[in-house]
């Protein structure tokens, strides 16, 4: 008898641990599975939420003829430049659209500021501008943040465009509010507000990952 009872505590208990096991591998199974499809559907908020914001800004783009320091000194040069002729020839009336038509009309005009400023430097290297749509990783521009994805830019390459390059936001006008473009001044965030939705301004003022991935599993949350 007392045998019989050891094999069937054993036996219980084998049953025991295996239920145990078992529930541990399901509720792993689930949550990882959770976790998965609510990635997944984040993801797809921002992708959307991305080709939104892409079609309310156009961004400024200037590629160095190398990482070397003279090249990317001679970079800056030419960014400062073109923003200084954009401060005092682009309406502050236009919208994202009339933006990108005045920034196309100016290409011959910005090659040839871009040009003066790399031969002053004692170069002999051309330069070539364009309003193109250009994929750009995440990127941080003080406490804002602006999602990988294609944008719209004014993209000015510099000889062979090797180099390291430097960005900035023409519209709405970022570049005038911060010409070294490493914050986002109070008068840059309302510019930003103006032509941005609330959640489109919410996302992009993010000010750490766990924010942004809060923005958007509330949104999925908020959707169901």
């Amino acid at each position: 008898m007392k045998m019989w009872n050891k094999e069937w505590y054993n036996h219980n208990r084998r049953k025991q641990v295996i239920c145990v096991v078992f529930g541990v591998c399901a509720a792993l199974f689930l949550t990882q599975a959770v976790v998965v499809n609510r990635t997944l559907a984040a993801e797809k908020v921002m992708a959307k939420t991305q080709e939104e914001l892409a079609g309310e800004v156009l961004r400024f783009h200037v590629l160095a003829e190398s990482d070397s320091e003279e090249d990317q000194a001679v970079k800056l040069k030419v960014r400062d430049a073109v923003i200084a002729y954009m401060k005092e020839e682009l309406p502050e009336s236009f919208s994202v659209e009339e933006t990108k038509a005045w920034a196309r009309e100016q290409l011959p005009r910005f090659e040839a500021i871009a040009e003066a400023v790399v031969k002053k430097e004692g170069y002999s290297y051309g330069a070539k501008a364009a309003v193109t749509s250009c994929y750009f990783p995440d990127k941080r521009y003080g406490d804002v943040f602006f999602p990988k994805g294609y944008y719209d830019a004014l993209r000015i390459e510099l000889g062979s465009a090797a180099g390291h390059n430097w960005w900035c936001v023409l519209y709405p006008n970022l570049c005038f509010t911060d010409a070294a473009c490493t914050v986002v001044d109070e008068e840059g965030k309302q510019e930003l507000k103006n032509v941005l939705t609330e959640e489109e301004y919410e996302l992009v003022t993010a000010t750490s990952e766990f924010k942004i991935k809060s923005f958007f599993f509330g949104e999925i949350f908020k959707d169901r």
